[in-house]
C-alpha cells in the first residue's frame, strides 16, 4: 500500500535518513524498530506531511505522491500518531480531536453537539471515561496520550503510523489499543508500528524492518525471530542489559517524607496524596510504580515544590527542612526532578545543547557578574562527554536530536545543580534498548556515588531490574513497599489494584 525508495532528509550537520527504502503491506501491521537516532520518527513524519524538504519518492498504491503538508497526506488517507504529543493544552478534548476538520451546520456554524457526540464515541470507544469538555491542559501524560489516538481514529485512513502508542498509558488501554489495531488490521488498513517495547512487537506485528544510522538494514517476518535477535539487528551488536544488585543493606537514612498530602485542584473535599510517609536512603534507588491515576508524578511534583498552597506535611532532605514552597527552595535544598515530558516540561527545544545543559547551573559559570562562555562550553563538553550525547556540537539545537539524547540532556541539565536527591519521573520513557542501558548504568553509578534515587516508572521489570526497594501507589495511597528480593510482578500488580478492589468491595 505505502512504498518509500532512496528516502534522505538532512538536517543541519546531520544525516537522519540515507537512501531509505521499504514497504508497508494492506492489512499488516509493520513494526519498524532501531536505536533513537536511526532515523524512524523522521522518516514518519515525512510519510504524513510533517516534513516537506527530501530526497526519494514516496508510492501510495503504486502512484507516487509528494505531501505538501499534514492535511494533504490525511486527504490521501495517512494519519499518524505522534510520539511527542501534539495537542493544544487550552483547548477540550472535542476540539483537538476536531482541530483543522470541524463539522458544521447548514448555517456554516459549528456543529458542537455532533463533534461532542462523535468525540464520546471515540473515548467509550477507548474506555476513557472523560468529559469531551474537559481542556487537556488538564489531563495526564497517558490521557494525553489517548487523545492523540482518537485523533487519528476520527478518519477513515488507509495508513495508520503508530510512533511509541503504548509510551505512557496503562496495561488496560494497550489491551484496548491492540484490539483496536486488530480490527483495523482486518478492514485491510496498513498499521506501521513503532515501539521500544520489544515485547508489544511479537504480540501485534507481522513484518518488521530495521533502520540503523539512517539506513534500512534488513525486513522479515515477526515469525521465526526472538528478542535477542531483534536487539542485535536494531544495534549491531549484543546487548548485555544490566541488572541492580542490591545485597539489602541498610542505607544512611537522606529523604525522610511524613504525612503528605496533596488536595485535588478542583474538589477540594478529595485528596490526590493522602498521608503519604517513606523513605530514600543515601546510595539507595527507590522505584514508584502505580497506575494512571495513582499519584506518581504528582508526589514528585508536590516534592518539588509545584503545589505550595495544596501541600501539606513534613519532609526533610539530610537533615535539613524542605519547605515545598517553591522548586527553587527545593533545588537549594538538593532535590532534582527530571520531569516525565522532556520536551514540555525539560528542555528549551530552540536553544542548543549547551544552553539547556547550563540553564540550572548559571551561578556556577559567571564571571563578574557575567556569564562565562568558557565555563558554559566546559560544563556542556563534561556531561556530553559522560553521558555520550550523540550530537555534532554543543551548539546543535535540542529539537534536532532524538528522543534519548534530548533526555540526556535533561539529565546533564539537573545533574549540573550537584542533587543529595534525583526524582526521575519515566526516565527512560520513548527511548531505545542501548539508550536505556546507558541511563540504568548512570543511575547505578549516581546510587554507588552516594546520590539518593526516586524512579517512576511504568514498566515493572525496569523496577524490579534497577531498584533496591520498591514503593507502590493506588489512587494517592501507599499500598505496599517491598524490598527487590520479594518484588515480582505479580506482587506489585496486586498492590498498585489494592485501593481500587477494596473499595468494590
Amino acid at each position: 500500500m505505502l512504498t518509500v525508495e532512496k528516502i534522505t532528509k538532512r538536517f543541519a550537520g546531520v544525516t537522519a535518513l540515507d537512501g531509505v527504502c521499504l514497504g508497508f503491506g494492506a492489512g499488516k501491521v509493520t513494526a519498524v524498530i532501531g536505536e533513537n537516532g536511526a532515523g524512524k520518527s523522521t522518516l514518519m513524519k515525512i510519510l504524513s506531511g510533517v516534513y516537506t524538504d527530501y530526497e526519494g519518492q514516496i508510492f501510495f498504491r503504486g502512484r507516487p505522491v509528494r505531501f505538501g503538508s499534514i492535511r494533504e497526506a490525511q486527504a490521501c488517507g495517512i494519519a499518524i500518531i505522534h510520539q511527542e504529543l501534539a495537542l493544544i493544552p487550552y483547548l477540550s478534548i472535542t476540539e483537538n480531536i476536531f482541530l483543522g476538520r470541524e463539522l458544521t451546520t447548514r448555517w456554516g456554524t459549528l456543529d458542537r453537539k455532533a463533534m461532542r457526540r462523535r468525540t464520546r464515541q471515540l473515548l467509550d470507544d477507548l474506555t476513557m471515561p472523560l468529559d469531551p469538555d474537559t481542556r487537556v491542559a488538564g489531563l495526564k501524560v497517558g490521557q494525553q496520550q489517548v487523545i492523540e489516538i482518537a485523533k487519528a481514529l476520527l478518519e477513515e485512513s488507509e495508513v495508520i503510523i503508530m510512533d511509541e502508542p503504548t509510551s505512557a498509558i496503562s496495561d488496560s488501554e494497550v489491551a484496548v489499543l491492540f484490539r483496536i489495531i486488530s480490527d483495523l488490521r482486518n478492514k485491510g488498513k496498513a498499521i506501521v508500528y513503532i515501539s521500544h517495547k520489544l515485547d508489544e512487537l511479537f504480540t501485534i506485528a507481522d513484518h518488521y524492518v530495521v533502520l540503523r544510522d539512517g539506513k534500512s538494514i534488513e525486513s522479515g517476518a515477526m515469525q521465526g525471530v526472538d528478542h535477542d535477535s531483534l536487539i542485535r539487528k536494531m544495534v549491531g551488536r549484543d546487548i548485555q542489559m544490566n541488572h541492580r544488585q542490591s545485597a539489602g543493606a541498610a542505607y544512611p537514612p537522606l529523604l525522610r517524607v511524613e504525612n503528605l498530602c496533596l488536595t485535588h485542584p478542583v474538589r477540594k473535599e478529595e485528596l490526590q496524596l493522602d498521608n503519604l510517609s517513606f523513605t530514600v536512603g543515601r546510595g539507595e534507588i527507590v522505584g514508584l510504580f502505580g497506575l494512571m491515576g495513582a499519584g506518581r508524578t504528582e508526589l514528585l511534583e508536590t516534592l518539588f515544590g509545584l503545589h505550595p498552597k495544596r501541600s501539606s506535611g513534613t519532609v526533610q532532605l539530610d537533615g535539613q527542612m524542605v519547605p515545598l514552597k517553591a522548586p527553587i527552595e527545593s533545588i537549594r535544598a538538593g532535590l532534582a526532578l527530571v520531569p516525565e515530558d522532556r520536551k514540555r516540561d525539560g528542555l528549551v527545544l530552540g536553544m542548543d545543547v549547551q544552553t539547556n545543559i547550563s540553564l540550572t547551573a548559571l551561578s556556577s559559570i559567571e564571571q563578574g557578574g557575567l556569564l562565562s562562555r568558557s565555563k558554559e562550553s566546559a560544563l556542556a563538553k563534561k556531561y556530553i562527554q559522560h553521558l555520550r550525547i550523540k550530537t555534532p556540537s554543543a551548539k546543535q539545537t535540542a529539537k534536532n536530536l532524538s528522543g534519548g539524547n534530548q533526555q540526556k540532556i535533561v539529565l546533564s541539565k539537573w545533574l549540573a545543580t550537584g542533587p543529595k536527591l534525583l526524582m526521575l519521573d519515566e526516565p527512560t520513557r520513548g527511548i531505545d534498548v542501548n539508550a536505556k542501558n546507558e541511563i540504568y548504568k548512570l543511575i547505578a553509578q549516581l546510587a554507588t556515588d552516594g546520590m539518593g534515587l526516586l524512579v517512576v516508572s511504568s514498566e515493572m521489570p525496569e523496577l524490579l531490574a534497577i531498584a533496591d526497594r520498591i514503593l507502590v501507589m493506588s489512587e494517592g495511597i501507599l499500598t505496599a513497599e517491598l524490598s527487590a528480593a520479594d518484588a515480582t510482578e505479580a506482587s506489585i500488580l496486586k498492590a498498585a489494584i489494592l485501593k481500587s478492589e477494596r473499595a468494590k468491595e
